[in-house]
């Protein structure tokens, strides 16, 4: 007999080292009391996985026993002892690793040069220290995190903390500069952000490249040569409050990047706006060129000089400019 359905919650015994898997095969044994290898095998949805080797991963985790002899049979213990033991121990280990932080920390500030939390202004000249403090923000934020994206980058292309501050509520919100766009998948990968949460707009250019975690640290760009790039660190006072400012004043004047993602059609002359309009209006306002648009949005240059045509009729403007304004009297943007 298959294991019942099991929570959601039960995804986070990935915590205490148990994924998926053998928590459906841990579900089973619990469900039945005593099971053998075999039974595993013909009773749980598993993928090409080993139903031995996840009895042997339940038993060594203390969730479950096994029997003398060859054909040993595996019988549960009860959970109400053997998880409260097995979420001791992880806590025990996690206070571990805790513990080693005050060291580790010493031995990253020899190398980095940069006080561990001391209010001030940090200059920095190394691509790794703007990276590690780039990612240190967006670990440590907790409402609010504001940033001007705009090449070169430190980093690489995916960004696996954003999500995960995303998820605990964070309010992202991003500046693109135009430049952006030329880089191969760059709108796609801007309209999947704003899908999952973030609150992206295009600006025409940015001076330099920022970032501000809950308007008290900040971290902007002074070189953006990208063999020798350089960055000032500012944690608190004034400084901080000019670049939130900054920020507020560009992003007021930025384009909106819409989250829906299509260019199925368009929207009949006398009626609003489709949805491919808006991703339209958004990258002729943001300052893109022609053929990065096109590429981005997998149209021909003759299609999206057509489409930007009938856009701008429909809107009644005679330029770019004065179609971004239309847009914004009529609340399409």
């Amino acid at each position: 007999m298959a294991p019942d359905p099991e929570p959601e919650l039960d995804s986070d015994f990935q915590a205490v080292g148990i994924d998926d898997d053998t928590r459906l095969v841990y579900r089973y044994v619990l469900a039945q009391g005593t099971v053998r290898v075999e039974d595993v095998g013909a009773d749980v949805p598993l993928e090409g996985t080993d139903p031995a080797g996840m009895l042997a991963r339940l038993r060594a985790a203390g969730l479950i026993n096994r029997t003398s002899g060859n054909d040993g049979e595996y019988t549960a213990v009860d959970p109400r002892v053997a998880l409260r033991a097995l979420t001791d121990r992880t806590a025990a280990q996690l206070d571990r690793v805790r513990s080693t932080i005050p060291d580790l920390a010493g031995l990253f500030e020899q190398t980095s040069d940069v006080a561990g939390s001391g209010a001030g202004v940090h200059v920095i000249d190394d691509p790794a220290l703007i990276g590690a403090w780039y990612t240190r923000m967006e670990h440590e934020v907790t409402s609010e995190f504001m940033a001007f994206d705009r090449p070169p980058y430190v980093l690489a292309d995916e960004n696996p903390v954003e999500p995960l501050a995303l998820a605990r509520g964070v309010q992202w919100r991003a500046v693109y500069a135009a430049e952006v766009l030329d880089l191969p998948g760059a709108w796609a990968e801007l309209r999947h952000a704003a899908s999952v949460g973030e609150q992206a707009r295009i600006a025409r250019s940015l001076p330099t490249k920022l970032a501000i975690a809950d308007r008290r640290t900040a971290l902007v760009s002074s070189n953006l040569d990208p063999q020798h790039p350089g960055a000032v660190v500012v944690e608190g006072g004034p400084l901080v409050d000019l670049l939130v400012a900054t920020f507020e004043a560009v992003w007021a004047d930025a384009v909106e990047i819409p989250a829906a993602d299509s260019l199925a059609g368009t929207a009949p002359p006398d009626r609003g706006p489709g949805k491919d309009d808006r991703a339209l209006l958004a990258l002729l306002g943001s300052g893109a060129k022609d053929e990065a648009i096109a590429r981005e949005l997998g149209l021909s240059e003759r299609t999206l000089r057509r489409r930007s045509a009938d856009l701008l009729r429909r809107l009644g403007a005679a330029n770019r400019f004065q179609a971004g304004v239309q847009a914004v009297r009529k609340g399409w943007l």
